[in-house]
């Protein structure tokens, strides 16, 4: 056991744990940033259906495909060097967005600011690694981490909406270069660099097919779950998973591999990840039915959609901390199993709401689903950040964060999957008599399409079809609610037989030491 007395933390770690923050907000918030531009976009580039999709997609794609080898990157060459780095790809891809005069300049520079991602994401974690060494102040710095992470997918939409209503779609790119430029003022005062670096060539062969493994999976799963089973998108995960063991082999065989592979085979760290993809299936996967509901269902405007979304993140914007705090006293598997247990709890209420349910219902279900995820997602980066050597703390980050992008990858499509066989399963027997082959193709593809069908036609012709189609929406969100409750329970089993009596130490101990376990 680690007896070792560290450092603690004072003011100025503290302020430049704030520092970190900034980027780390900014990023997770471009994933959601362009819900309400998207309109004003089309007016102004007229992209193509496929350019339109590209400028959505392309910033995760690039994100989810790099993050591995930006975390290894960083180990080796500095995690401040390469944050800095990419706080100034990520200001000028910002600035590029923002002034795009075509469909293709800005699918460029979405994939520019995914680059520039996938190098913050695992530095601004490493370098809370590297700012905090006192296991509990390390804890409590987690937590904020993840709680701001975790906010500022949510805070997106919310301010994309703000900044729409008094300037031009550029701006909701434009906002995040001043926040870039104090990171650039302020990181190489506050900000340390890695006292150590790993050691070793970095395996340019190895981050290929890193990216090439990542890629096509993320992409291919993407795709199922917005067409359905086809070929294509079949054969880009299989493509993606063969490429995995030729990454595997090699990291097995390279004398400095991308990842190291003794890592893996440690129960807290992949009993880590394994949660990780778990909790982040459920959440992401069922964000698409809470959005839609608020908004087709119950009919708000899609700002007020929004802003009501953010208050259950603020509410439960203490977990983390909190969890950091209890962790002292309690099992990290047991703060875990709450936390998929309160997931599930959430999952199912809200597989109970009708179409007239109140609006504190869904509330309360969300917040219970968003508050279980945070417990988890706190626990999962401290036992990752805890149990690693200081020196592959930027590794360990990306490979967290690339199982982030694959559990949500993975939710999106079974979820969305499930929810969908079941809306055009019910809506079929509901929908009037007497609408032509193309309204009801319109109406059975989702339920968007069935509102501008009910909005083109007279009467009580389009009341009936969007009634049923609501009807019908409900009834898969209900499905897919079930389903998730079902997996978080099981998760919620499955955490303290993999993690339990598992226990962080101030500092990693070295990859060759026996597991640490509770004495």
């Amino acid at each position: 056991m680690d007896t070792t007395e560290h450092p603690l933390a004072g003011r100025r770690e503290w302020i430049a744990l704030g520092v970190l923050l900034l980027p780390l907000l900014l990023v997770s918030m471009d994933v959601s940033v362009l819900y309400f531009a998207v309109p004003f976009i089309s007016r102004d580039l007229a992209p193509s259906s496929t350019q339109q999709l590209w400028i959505f997609d392309i910033y995760g794609f690039v994100l989810a495909g790099l993050l591995i080898t930006m975390g290894a990157l960083g180990d080796r060459i500095g995690r401040r060097r390469l944050l800095l780095t990419g706080a100034l790809g990520f200001g000028a891809g910002s600035v590029l967005a923002a002034y795009s005069t075509s469909a293709d300049t800005l699918i460029a520079a979405r994939a520019l600011l995914g680059l520039a991602g996938a190098t913050l994401m695992p530095s601004t974690l490493g370098l809370v690694r590297n700012l905090f060494h006192d296991a509990k102040q390390r804890g409590k710095a987690i937590g904020i981490w993840t709680g701001v992470t975790t906010g500022g997918i949510a805070l997106g939409p919310v301010l994309s909406g703000l900044l729409l209503e008094h300037f031009w779609w550029g701006s909701v790119f434009l906002v995040s270069t001043p926040a870039m430029v104090l990171l650039l003022v302020l990181g190489p005062v506050l900000l340390p660099e890695a006292p150590t670096l790993r050691e070793g060539s970095f395996d340019l062969l190895s981050a290929a097919l890193s990216l090439a493994t990542v890629l096509p999976v993320i992409y291919g799963i993407t795709n199922l779950a917005r067409n359905g089973l086809q070929l294509s998108s079949v054969l880009s995960v299989v493509a993606g998973l063969a490429l995995g063991a030729v990454f595997v082999r090699r990291q097995l065989t390279h004398q400095h591999p991308l990842i190291d592979l003794e890592l893996v085979r440690r129960r807290a760290f992949s009993g880590s990840i394994a949660m990780n993809v778990l909790a982040m299936f459920g959440v992401v996967g069922f964000a698409i039915f809470g959005t839609q509901y608020l908004q087709s269902v119950l009919g708000m405007s899609p700002i007020r959609a929004a802003l009501w979304s953010v208050l259950p993140s603020v509410v439960v914007g203490g977990v983390g901390p909190a969890c950091a705090a209890l962790a002292q006293r309690v099992d990290r598997a047991s703060i875990m199993c709450g936390g998929f247990l309160a997931m599930a709890a959430g999952f199912a209420e809200l597989a109970f709401v009708g179409v007239d349910s109140a609006l504190w219902v869904v509330l309360l279900g969300t917040a219970c689903y968003a508050g279980g995820t945070m417990a988890v997602m706190s626990q999962v980066t401290e036992l990752v950040m805890g149990v690693v050597p200081a020196e592959r703390a930027s590794s360990a980050s990306g490979l967290m964060e690339s199982g982030t992008e694959l559990g949500g990858a993975l939710g999106m499509a079974i979820l969305g999957s499930i929810g969908t066989a079941v809306y055009r399963s019910r809506l079929t027997p509901k929908l009037p008599a007497g609408l032509d082959a193309d309204s009801v193709r319109a109406v059975r593809e989702n339920l968007g399409g069935a509102q501008a069908v009910a909005a083109r036609l007279p009467g009580a012709g389009g009341q009936a079809v969007l009634h049923a189609a609501r009807e019908a929406f409900t009834g898969g969100m209900h499905a897919a609610a079930v389903a998730a409750a079902v997996l978080m329970a099981a998760a919620g089993v499955l955490a303290p037989a993999l993690l339990r009596d598992v226990r962080v130490e101030s500092a990693a101990v070295p990859l060759d030491a026996a597991e640490l376990v509770s004495a």
